[in-house]
């Protein structure tokens, strides 16, 4: 890069750098105004400007809205790697002064929705100055987002391989079969070629809990007779409980770890008594090995090793 395009750079503005993230984000010039409370010629006026000085168009016209150029996705991943900079010497300095501050951006895949809020809110009580987000999202979305380093930590259960990632295991999932209440088959023990003629209704194809599912019946030689794919742990337990069928799910979505393991399943289910199950598996944080920490992620990480009061409840029922 020669000298006078380094001095074009140094005349980008922080107000060019947001408007551009938020239309970036939005796709939508109207939108961006709106989020950063401010008109929509003020924020056109902006794009322009930093075309002009980038020296390349950062959107082009799709149809009636926007897209971003080859430029422009360059330039969103810079002001992404930009931000996250700048978070980690937000958070040096606390560091530095003995505080716990900054920001906290956490993505769990959804089924980890009925533990994780449990987890960060005690340290969110103990660590005031940190603004946590939380995003709950499935896995594919987990993965986009851990592909494009949103997130400082993740929790998921079966992380891609794909990634540079650390991984550390720190909570129990067992996955059971789950029936309606009063099925003819509840209560007596049972091997998985048994549930052979049954409907299954499984997770869709991309869940950690359907490719936990596929992987385990690959491996039995088992094949279910899949009747149905939903999209969330709540609408296959409703299908389950109108009778339309069996399904594998987390334990935690069918017996919330706050009841402990005493706690009787969702109104209208029954755990079935299966040969192999509850089938172990484990709830992990990943987070980028190729990215450093933030002392607030850090923190996270080393709250949630500790956090052995929270456990999801083994076994079955009747």
């Amino acid at each position: 890069m020669n000298g006078s395009r380094l001095a074009r750079l140094s005349r980008v503005t922080p107000q060019q750098l947001r408007a551009f993230e938020a239309t970036a984000r939005l796709l939508s010039v109207t939108g961006a105004a709106r989020e950063l409370h401010l008109t929509q010629p003020t924020v056109s006026v902006q794009l322009r400007e930093l075309a002009a000085t980038i020296g390349e168009p950062l959107f082009e016209s799709a149809g009636r809205g926007i897209r971003l150029t080859q430029a422009g996705e360059a330039l969103q991943q810079t002001a992404g790697e930009l931000g996250d900079c700048w978070r980690r010497f937000e958070s040096r300095l606390a560091e530095l002064n003995g505080l716990v501050r900054g920001s906290l951006r956490i993505a769990a895949v959804t089924t980890a929705e009925y533990f994780v809020p449990d987890l960060v809110g005690p340290f969110a009580a103990a660590h005031p100055g940190v603004e946590i987000e939380l995003a709950i999202e499935n896995r594919d979305r987990v993965v986009e987002r851990l592909q494009r380093g949103v997130d400082d930590v993740a929790v998921m259960m079966m992380p891609p391989g794909e990634l540079p990632l650390e991984r550390r295991p720190f909570l129990d999932n067992p996955l059971v079969v789950v029936a309606p209440a009063g099925h003819p088959l509840a209560g007596r023990r049972l091997r998985l070629a048994s549930l052979a003629g049954e409907r299954w209704l499984m997770r869709e194809p991309g869940s950690g809990t359907r490719m936990a599912a596929e992987q385990h019946f690959a491996e039995v030689g088992f094949e279910p007779r899949v009747a149905m794919s939903l999209g969330s742990n709540e609408a296959i337990k409703h299908a389950v409980g109108a009778g339309l069928g069996i399904a594998l799910l987390s334990l935690v979505a069918v017996r919330p770890p706050v009841g402990g393991a005493g706690a009787a399943p969702s109104e209208g289910l029954d755990i079935l008594k299966v040969a192999g199950f509850p089938l172990r598996r484990r709830w992990s944080m990943v987070w980028r090995s190729d990215r450093p920490l933030t002392i607030a992620a850090r923190r996270f990480i080393e709250h949630l090793s500790e956090a052995r009061e929270l456990r999801a409840p083994a076994g079955g029922r009747g």
